[in-house]
């Protein structure tokens, strides 16, 4: 884990900025701007993993996007986690806007797709008729929005000293609850085998490398059937762990009608 005297540092030493590397705070006017983007879009992995939910992303994975997105996951940038927690953000709003899941009364079995206003294509992922796992015999709850963050391998937060993906999805919550928009980052998810470091394999060996890989924690089933669920992540290249994610989600009895990322690489198909 991260050293008390590192988290003092990121609070009270003078930075350059993460996007652009000039002096003046750990991320400028400008490159917070390029954070935003010119709002979330829909992406598509070519080819498309079976299983992945429609997915949001806030911007493309380039120039200061790309280098902030680093500076947070592998440098333990902290304070970078608000500006990227707004972005991520859009994104959720973008995949609520889409199935019309404005958070409300009447999620959980039963619910399906006409309570969050999904159809068949959001909620590729999603198969409420066939739910299993220890909520499936729940009451709906009143519906906050649950952003469930993909997990990072133990080893990966170990070295890292934190968990990039639920910092962030933490952020985001708290932007969507400013907004007046319910919502929880449940820590339902976790990983079930070790799996290889992805960078390097190709779509097909990362679906073979991720598939199995994650499971719900026990007693999970009770906190997914309290509202819809919005994967999230803060990059996706190929949408393998975000299917995979999807898949187990689903199995514990959650409804998941999205997914939303940080940034998607320019390689993936943008629909608007």
């Amino acid at each position: 884990m991260r050293a008390w005297w590192q988290e003092i540092a990121d609070l009270v030493l003078p930075a350059d900025c993460a996007g652009c590397g000039r002096p003046g705070g750990t991320l400028c006017g400008r490159c917070r701007g390029a954070l935003r983007g010119s709002g979330a879009r829909r992406v598509e992995p070519s080819p498309v993993p079976p299983g992945l939910p429609v997915v949001h992303a806030a911007v493309d994975y380039v120039d200061e996007a790309r280098a902030v997105l680093l500076a947070h996951k592998e440098r333990g940038a902290l304070r970078l986690a608000r500006p990227l927690g707004e972005a991520l953000a859009g994104a959720v709003r973008a995949v609520c806007a889409g199935v019309g899941a404005e958070p409300r009364a009447g999620y959980g079995p039963g619910a399906g797709t006409r309570a969050c206003g999904a159809g068949p294509d959001a909620i590729r992922g999603a198969r409420p008729g066939r739910r299993r796992g220890a909520g499936a015999g729940a009451r709906p709850g009143t519906g906050p929005l649950l952003l469930v963050p993909v997990p990072s391998a133990r080893r990966a937060v170990g070295a890292r000293g934190h968990d990039p993906a639920r910092r962030i999805a933490l952020a985001a919550a708290g932007v969507l609850r400013d907004g007046g928009r319910p919502a929880r980052v449940p820590a339902v998810l976790r990983q079930r085998r070790r799996v290889t470091d992805q960078s390097g394999l190709d779509a097909r060996q990362r679906r073979a490398n991720v598939t199995g890989a994650l499971g719900a924690v026990p007693g999970s089933g009770r906190l997914l059937v309290q509202g819809p669920v919005v994967l999230v992540d803060d990059l996706m290249t190929t949408g393998a762990s975000l299917a995979e994610a999807a898949r187990a989600v689903t199995v514990a009895g959650g409804l998941v009608i999205g997914a939303a990322v940080v940034a998607a690489p320019l390689t993936r198909i943008n629909r608007n």
